[in-house]
């Protein structure tokens, strides 16, 4: 079996997934925090409504029902994954020229939303195929340190462009060409998406045993939510991602509109936070290889409440708690984005993989939304109020952090008590 996994053609798909999985991180950075906010504050919508369509990512996941039905009906695994995520990173560039078209705030808003949610939409069709896919040229025992390389590869990557990008956006900012800077980030976007194509294109196509096979919907509940063990499982991402986008769709404009603080700033800081957790992903994912999935998601929920206590602290004056916050933020997501989708491998069938991680990203995904829904009615109230809540002074990212880190606490709580109590296999 280890023979097979040291072939050259499963090296090179191993390779490709890698640097995929580093230029996709590429473009989910430039629709994301302070480029995204930047562009949706040039085209004038309010701090709340960015905060809401940042956040758009985390109702896309309810495609992901739509999903299972689909990957019954693939028929080539890998030409159908290369059509839909080429596809879908277009749609994300097509937001960077909403700023040249003639339409109205409504007519613009509608425009990105409706672009943010085909990509999304095409996206998420076809990923938990492909994480299947490209997860079966890992050794199962590595899978955990497979992750971590894979995700320093995207963070060095990730980090030389945005402080790139970032300044460039500073500069031609002060020049008062903020426009050509949208076109700039457009074309480099669409580099990416061509190596993106490469990088797929260079993957071995998926044994016959990987392709989907027809489940009657029975099946899937029994072995997925029917499975107590794996609705603990879901419970758990869901506090996760209420205690996220409740604050995190939100912390773009706070950097840049109330803490004061360029784009160029916010990326260095972010390469600060990034490197640091660079240098703790290969532990993490060796921990996590070691102990378990669900402890090593335990650590990083214990490392992103210490970055919510921080934020409530960051002030136009405070400014540094931001950036430990960034950086303790940044450390947790080494432990979240490694064993979020590990953890389904201990609690559920591999036939049914793809259904429950479809499921899990689902249902934490709507949850997500109704939290920065809520995120976004707090902030808008403080706001309003010029910013005070019952005489004290404090900003609306304070306040939701504060909710954030009781529901992290509390995430926290149930993975200790619960899901690390149950019994898991390897396979």
């Amino acid at each position: 079996m280890k023979e097979v996994y040291e072939s050259k053609e499963y090296v090179r798909s191993r390779t490709s997934y890698i640097l995929q999985a580093s230029f996709e991180y590429c473009t989910s950075v430039l629709v994301a925090d302070v480029f995204l906010a930047k562009l949706l504050t040039e085209i004038g919508m309010s701090d709340a409504t960015i905060g809401i369509i940042s956040s758009l990512i985390s109702v896309s996941f309810l495609f992901q029902l739509a999903a299972l039905r689909f990957a019954q009906c693939i028929r080539n695994i890998k030409k159908t994954v290369i059509l839909f995520d080429t596809v879908s990173q277009l749609f994300f560039i097509a937001i960077y020229f909403v700023p040249f078209l003639g339409l109205s705030l409504i007519q613009k808003t509608v425009f990105v939303c409706s672009c943010l949610l085909i990509a999304y939409l095409l996206k998420y069709m076809t990923s938990t195929v492909f994480f299947k896919w490209a997860n079966g040229f890992v050794m199962p025992s590595r899978r955990g340190a497979f992750s971590a390389n894979k995700e320093i590869v995207s963070l060095i990557v990730g980090m030389i462009l945005t402080f790139a990008v970032g300044n460039l956006v500073d500069c031609l900012e002060f020049q008062g060409k903020l426009k050509t800077s949208f076109v700039i980030i457009a074309m480099i976007m669409l580099a990416l998406n061509l190596c993106n194509f490469c990088c797929l294109i260079a993957m071995k196509e998926p044994s016959p045993a990987a392709e989907e096979q027809t489940v009657k919907p029975r099946e899937i509940w029994e072995n997925t939510l029917g499975n107590l063990h794996f609705r603990n499982l879901v419970i758990l991402t869901s506090l996760w991602a209420a205690a996220y986008y409740l604050t995190m769709g939100f912390m773009g404009t706070f950097k840049t509109s109330d803490l004061m603080l360029s784009v160029g700033a916010v990326q260095i800081i972010n390469i600060v936070g990034n490197l640091s957790r660079i240098g703790l992903s290969k532990w993490f994912g060796k921990f996590s290889d070691k102990t378990s999935y669900a402890n090593g998601f335990c650590l990083a929920l214990a490392l992103f409440a210490s970055a919510y206590f921080f934020n409530l602290f960051a002030t136009p004056q405070n400014w540094w708690c931001v950036v430990v916050f960034t950086i303790l933020q940044c450390i947790s997501m080494a432990g979240i984005n490694q064993n979020k989708g590990n953890m389904c491998y201990n609690y559920v069938s591999e036939k049914y993989i793809v259904h429950a991680m479809s499921i899990q990203n689902c249902v934490s995904g709507v949850v997500g939304f109704f939290a920065s829904m809520l995120g976004s009615t707090i902030l808008g109230f403080v706001q309003k109020n010029g910013n005070e809540l019952f005489g004290l002074k404090i900003y609306g990212q304070q306040l939701l952090s504060g909710v954030s880190l009781g529901i992290v606490c509390i995430a926290i709580v149930f993975t200790k008590k619960v899901v690390m109590t149950q019994e898991r296999f390897i396979q």
